[in-house]
């Protein structure tokens, strides 16, 4: 690819780029995906792959959801009508889809750390190549960035950083000065011409070294005047830059100058999220991520399926503003997700109380424990698989003190599109073993309102988690304390829990198992298929009256949508399995047994391709819980007659 788009000139790229962009908006309008961002970086990455060749040179995308281009330019065109869809083409750069992804990206701020990771390994194994980081300036908000930076800048290898950036703003005339300053200082007779001076003005006795400072000195004062990448020039890196991320004889240019240069450089891009399609260039983060929509309109295409209600994030939203008219303490802070999380409302209504700290997810936590600390009432509003980016702050800035700190966990459990590194089914795992956390799990919106207003209460940490789906309605009468479990219906031998939104499909499963009964499919003994359901709001700490309950039954099976290890199912058969031993078993056999997500990272699909592929659809688990349930009792039956006989 790399000498077919060196073939086609500076005229056969930009008309290329026209047609890339005519089928990044058809193919995505089709399957959803990251619109804008790809749209924005559309010449850039045909610049890239014009000068760079991989996977001999290595381009690491950050976060990756702008590498649609580059897949395009990498052969996997064809596929893209099963982008982001189970077994399909994943929407962020993935190794085992293609060797020219040089490494795994889905979240923010890694892939400074990334390439430099890969550049010095190149050198240690005396192998060629370029390591390329292309930063968003969204990522490059992230302290992980800045570590990767500052490593980076000491560590004298050949790495290049092209920072995207299409939200800052730099006026003509200092963008002039800095891009005359760039070819001049990007040329390769300047770069040896600045040795050879230095090189001679220190064999001057006595006065040559002081005119070296001297000049360093001036060359400083003006690098502050009139350079925007000082920080980057302080780091260690040679700044190159601001240059029209648009014009790709000027990306060309630029890109075979610093690939010259030895050590760390930063070449500073400027572009258009959304360039070329007009609806999303005037409203950009609208159109980041998008499902299905009318290429003319820019509208959502209509959904064939009947309309099921609010989401929890838009119930959350609205509750949530509610009770901050009551409680001038409560304040809300996000990681510059203000829609997704649903605290855009919120920002309208208390600007002076909300906070985007931008990709920055440990700040966050340890903002909202000073808040905590000094009297006030911090919601954190974060995506599942962001939190687990702030561990130790939890733990160290939050938990220890004990602190008032409310963790809104959105997108918990499966999520379809992303893949693998946004599945939330990880968060009631790593929390649960933090003393002083609670975590609760609602299976309806009425329950989200109560957990809101008892985690606004409560004198500690609070974890209320989610899922990116509609939430039933619920009935506020029948919640008298959260953390408690709900019986909603009563059995003989088997019982069901079910941890959260699991509840809908736990609710089928008993329907499945009662209809079992009532139609006596299968000859075992009376009722043995007709279940207790208890719906488990509070995963931490577990309800002890619901364990004393359930030790009573022969069969118990827990379903959530986390992950089994380390996950509250597990707790809960580990415990029964305890209090089994402990009271005997007597001639019974008995079984406990965790459904949730296996020890395999979720690759894309729907909520309910996911939980079909998992065994966690309700068909599957009732088939499991036959499957158990009557070889136990088949067992049991024969371990009795056993015992008449003798």
């Amino acid at each position: 690819m790399n000498k077919a788009l060196r073939r086609l000139g500076v005229n056969g790229l930009e008309q290329l780029a026209g047609e890339i962009r005519e089928f990044l908006i058809k193919s995505i309008s089709d399957t959803g995906g990251h619109l804008a961002s790809n749209l924005g970086v559309v010449e850039l990455t045909l610049a890239l792959h014009a000068v760079f060749t991989t996977p001999e040179d290595k381009i690491v995308w950050d976060v990756g959801h702008q590498a649609y281009v580059h897949k395009i330019l990498t052969g996997r065109r064809a596929r893209f009508s099963t982008l982001r869809k189970m077994d399909g083409l994943s929407g962020f750069p993935k190794p085992c889809e293609s060797e020219h992804d040089a490494f795994g990206t889905g979240h923010s701020s890694t892939a400074i750390s990334a390439a430099l990771g890969l550049a010095l390994a190149r050198d240690f194994n005396e192998e060629k190549g370029k390591v390329i980081a292309v930063v968003g300036d969204g990522s490059i908000t992230g302290g992980l960035a800045y570590e990767g930076l500052n490593n980076a800048g000491r560590a004298n290898t050949d790495l290049l950083v092209v920072l995207n950036d299409n939200g800052m703003s730099i006026s003509k005339n200092v963008g002039a000065v800095a891009r005359h300053l760039n070819h001049l200082r990007t040329a390769p007779g300047y770069l040896g011409a600045k040795k050879d001076v230095r090189s001679t003005l220190d064999k001057l006795p006595v006065w040559g070294e002081r005119i070296t400072r001297g000049i360093e000195a001036t060359k400083g004062l003006i690098k502050y005047a009139v350079l925007p990448g000082v920080i980057f020039e302080e780091m260690g890196f040679k700044y190159v830059g601001p240059i029209d991320g648009h014009d790709i004889p000027e990306l060309i240019l630029a890109l075979r100058r610093v690939r010259r240069i030895k050590g760390p450089v930063l070449l500073h891009v400027l572009t258009t999220k959304g360039k070329g399609y007009n609806i999303a260039e005037k409203a950009p983060w609208g159109y980041h991520g998008v499902g299905k929509f009318d290429v003319e309109t820019g509208e959502p295409a209509k959904s064939s399926q009947a309309p099921q209600g609010l989401s929890y994030t838009e119930i959350f939203s609205k509750h949530l503003c509610r009770l901050a008219v009551r409680d001038e303490r409560i304040v809300a802070i996000t990681a510059a997700m203000p829609d997704g999380t649903g605290l855009y409302p919120f920002k309208e209504r208390f600007p002076s109380r909300f906070f985007d700290v931008g990709i920055a997810e440990g700040h966050a936590v340890t903002f909202a424990a000073g808040l905590a600390k000094g009297g006030m009432r911090p919601v954190f509003a974060v995506y599942s698989s962001f939190l687990q980016r702030a561990y130790d702050q939890i733990i160290h800035d939050v938990a220890i003190q004990g602190l008032p700190v409310v963790f809104a966990i959105d997108h918990g459990g499966a999520v379809g599109g992303d893949g693998e590194t946004h599945q939330g089914i990880y968060d009631m795992a790593f929390l649960a073993h933090i003393p002083g956390m609670i975590i609760l799990a609602p299976s309806s919106g009425a329950e989200l309102k109560k957990m809101l207003e008892f985690a606004l209460s409560h004198n500690g940490p609070v974890a209320i988690r989610y899922p990116k789906d509609f939430a039933p309605e619920g009935d506020p009468e029948e919640i008298s304390d959260i953390l408690s479990a709900q019986t909603l219906q009563n059995g003989k031998k088997i019982a069901i829990v079910s941890v959260g939104a699991m509840l809908p499909i736990a609710r089928e499963v008993a329907r499945l198992l009662v209809e079992v009964e009532s139609s006596r499919r299968v000859s075992l003994a009376d009722s043995i298929f007709s279940p207790a359901l208890f719906n488990l709001r509070c995963a931490k700490p577990l309800d002890e009256k619901l364990i004393s309950e359930l030790a009573k039954y022969e069969f118990v099976f827990t379903i959530e949508d986390g992950v089994k290890i380390g996950g509250v199912g597990e707790q809960i058969c580990l415990r029964l399995r305890d209090e089994w031993a402990a009271h005997g078993n007597g001639n019974r056999k008995k079984a406990a047994v965790p459904f949730a997500f296996p020890d395999a990272f979720p690759e894309t699909g729907t909520r309910t391709e996911l939980f079909a592929r998992y065994n966690l659809n309700a068909e599957k688990i009732f088939k499991k819980i036959i499957e158990v349930a009557g070889n136990g009792q088949k067992s049991g039956q024969k371990t009795r007659q056993k015992s008449a006989k003798s």
